[in-house]
This record gives structure tokens, sequence and C-alpha cells, in this order.
């Protein structure tokens, strides 16, 4: 099957850049991106690249060159998925919120309504392409809904998971440490693969069986939370006993059978698919009676918990035992650096431990809208949104942010914190003025020569 036209359905953090980057690498192919949110599409749309939904480096520059050419965002998505032999499906997978399965399941209902979706429109042969990251024999699914169709039409799955980390999403794509490409059919796995091929060396490019496949995705995630898991352990007991856990991360990060990535420790790990994927793979485990098994990826889930709650416990114990009243200045909410990505953020959860406490929280963060806090806020249902609203304030200078505050938490590594005039904010803020630095980026040596009271994690 020669491939023309691209659909894909999701118009979010995986499906916008991977169909960009796919876009810029193959100009002979039409890639249409679709999605119901009507806003979001407008926004990919925009003229002003500064309003696209999703910040990632360099994910503007290449919109702005492959858009309306051979890249477009549509509402449409039945013409699109008719007029494409290929469809991605790139839908959010959330975690169940009910029924069986509930706080570890991933709920794959809109996995479902694309596959009844595809099967109802198609009036040509397709390949349809996992991209979500979705539980293992997820295509057995799709497979059953396209093959049950009653339609004469071949469809084709294959799983093709992302590897990206936000921040870095746009390089990750264009310079991946492997594409993996799991199914059934071989055609249908070369017909993916030479798409990729226009930039990937074909080293790089992995086939596996379904399954394989989308096991692969989940597991490499615990994999990379367990580390941060691990070494955020370590950084309670370096507290403990007086090693700081900077020297120890580095001696054991020496060692060429460990290595040196994700083992920087923080006030714990956000994100998408980090918590989501081992909750995912924790209930796999139970649902097949693996008990040990799931009870052993449950604990890096526990651990991150408990790193959160420790750092928000130890904050309000400095401030001697009372945050009520107070002003806290939180500096980042995005769960990274170089996003604008929220979801599972360390910053919502400590908010919400302050909040009941009765602090006043002060939020900056270059990238995140006072409107999206809320928002994050109000999810967890443990206060009234009026509450919420009266309870965190945010700005957009970080000096206005910090002025009056009895302390600073450093929830995000973004850069420009490290550059801020860090002698007017302590001059700015109450004394004694304290740093808790969530993130580990400044210099302990530097804040306690401005007078800062200042905090770390594992030091």
């Amino acid at each position: 099957m020669k491939i023309k036209n691209i659909c894909c359905i999701g118009a979010g953090y995986v499906g916008g850049p991977t169909m960009a980057v796919i876009a810029k690498n193959n100009p002979n192919i039409n890639i249409t991106i679709v999605d119901i949110n009507a806003d979001r599409i407008a926004a990919w749309n925009d003229s002003d690249l500064s309003k696209l939904p999703i910040f990632e480096p360099g994910l503007a520059e290449i919109i702005k060159s492959n858009r309306n050419k051979n890249l477009f965002f549509s509402t449409d998505i039945n013409t699109a998925i008719n007029n494409s032999e290929m469809i991605f499906i790139s839908v959010h997978t959330p975690t169940k919120t009910y029924g069986k399965g509930k706080g570890m399941a991933s709920d794959l209902k809109y996995i479902e309504l694309c596959a009844r979706n595809i099967a109802e429109v198609a009036k040509t042969d397709k390949i349809v392409v996992e991209k979500s990251t979705l539980p293992v024999r997820t295509a057995e699914t799709i497979k059953s809904i396209l093959h049950n169709s009653g339609s004469d039409f071949k469809f084709d799955i294959l799983s093709n998971p992302e590897f990206l980390a936000e921040g870095t999403a746009v390089n990750d794509l264009l310079n991946p440490d492997r594409v993996l490409i799991g199914g059934e059919s071989d055609e249908a796995i070369e017909c993916l693969a030479n798409i990729y091929k226009s930039w990937v060396p074909q080293e790089k490019i992995l086939t596996t069986n379904l399954w394989s496949s989308e096991l692969s995705k989940l597991t490499a995630n615990a994999f990379l939370a367990q580390r941060i898991s691990s070494i955020n352990s370590i950084s309670e007991l370096c507290e403990q006993t007086g090693a700081n856990v900077n020297e120890v991360a580095k001696a054991i990060g020496m060692d060429s059978r460990i290595g040196s990535k994700f083992l920087h420790a923080s006030v714990g790990f956000g994100g998408s698919c980090f918590q989501k994927d081992i909750l995912n793979l924790v209930y796999i485990a139970k649902s097949y009676g693996l008990n040990e098994v799931a009870d052993y990826w449950e604990q890096v889930i526990l651990m991150n918990d408990h790193q959160k709650r420790r750092f928000s416990d130890r904050l309000i114990k400095t401030l001697y035992n009372t945050v009520s009243g107070k002003k806290i200045g939180m500096l980042g909410w995005a769960f990274k650096k170089d996003t604008n990505d929220t979801r599972e953020s360390a910053a919502i959860y400590v908010t919400d431990h302050l909040l009941n406490e009765q602090a006043n929280i002060s939020v900056y963060d270059p990238k995140v809208p006072h409107n999206k806090i809320q928002t994050d806020l109000n999810y967890l249902n443990t206060r009234t949104e009026d509450e919420n609203e009266a309870g965190v304030s945010t700005s957009s200078s970080p000096y206005d942010a910090l002025k009056d505050a009895h302390a600073v938490a450093i929830m995000t590594e973004w850069d420009e914190f490290k550059t801020y005039d860090w002698k007017k904010i302590y001059a700015d803020m109450k004394k004694p003025a304290f740093i808790f630095d969530g993130r580990n980026i400044l210099e302990k040596s530097e804040m306690e020569k401005i007078g800062f009271e200042y905090y770390s994690i594992g030091q």
C-alpha cells in the first residue's frame, strides 16, 4: 500500500509534535490532525505561533514551515479518516475514575470510540496505528471492533508507542533512541517503517509482535520512574545521615552498569505517563494474579507520593509548624521545564496540602496561566472552586509573586529561575526568608550568603 495521506486522531501532546516531525521529513505525504475540540484546532491554526496549544522548543518553527502545505489541522474527522490510507490513534487514555479498575486501569472509551468511528466511515483498506499509551492487548479490542464491523475492507493494526520526554519532544522525535513498531502484517509494518526511514536510520527501527510493543512502552516508563523513586528514597536517608544525595547520585551514576540518567533527586515525578503507566502495570499484574509483581511496582508510586508529602511537611515544620495566613511563593507549576503540561505535577499536590493548612499560595510559571492552575486544583475536588480562587493567586512576574512571601517553594526546574536577582527577592520577603528547593537547582552556599534559610532535597 502506498501511503499518500495520513490522519491522526488527537491533536494533543503526542499527536501534534509527532505528526509535525513526520510532515517535515515526508513532504510528499499529506497529514491531517483532527480533534473534536474546535478551540484546540483553532489554536493549532492560529497565525500567532505563541498561541499554539502545546509549548515545545522547536515545535513552532516546524509548524510554521509545514502548516497548510502538507500538515493540516481540522475538526472534520470523518473526511480525514476516509481520505487516509494510514490512521494514527493518539487520544487521551486517562486512569479510570469509576467502576472496575478505578484508580489503576486505563480508561479506553476514547480508543473504542475511535475504532468504531473508523469502522463506520472507512470506504477503503486502512492501516490503524496505536500511538496512545495503551495496556497490553488493547490491539485485540481494536481488531475485534474493526473486523466485526460488517465491512469488506481490510484493517491492519500496528502498535507504535511514543517515547517522548516533554520539553525535549521535538529533539526526541528527530533523533530517537529507537522507533518501535509491533504488528502482525509485514506489509503494514514496512509501510510505517518506510515513513520513519526518511530520517531515522534502519538500525534504530525495531519490529516486534503487537503485545511486546504495547508492553514495552509501559515497562520503559515504569523503569524510569523506578529510578526517580529510588534516588528520592535515598534523599531522605541522606538528610538523616549527613550525606549529600547529589554526591551519592554522581558516585553511583559513574558505574557503567547503572548510568547517571534519572538519578536527580527532587520533590517527585509528574507528567501524564509515569504514574498512569505504572498504575496500569499494577492493574494488569493483579488481573493475572501476580500480586507480588503488582506490589513491587506499586511501591514506586507510594514513594513518589511520600516524597511530595514529605516536602510540604518539611516546609510547614520549618515555618514554626504553621503556615496559616502565611504567603508561600511558588515558582513553577508545570511538571517539568520547557513544557506547559501540568498533569500530575508535584506543585498541584504540594499546594493542595498547604491550602489544607490555610496557607496563601502565590504562583509564577512562565508558561502556565491562572485558569489552568485553578482547573488543576478544582479537579482534586478537595475544596470548592471559590476556596481555591481565594487561596491561590498568580502573577506575571516572579518578583511580584514572591513579594512579602514567608517562603519560596521551587517546583519546576525552569532555567530562568537560576538567573533571578535573588538579592532583590530576599529584600522583598518576610524575614527570616526561606527557600525550599524542590528541584535542587540553586547553589546552597550562594543563597545562604544572601541571607536565605535554604533547604534542598537530600542535602
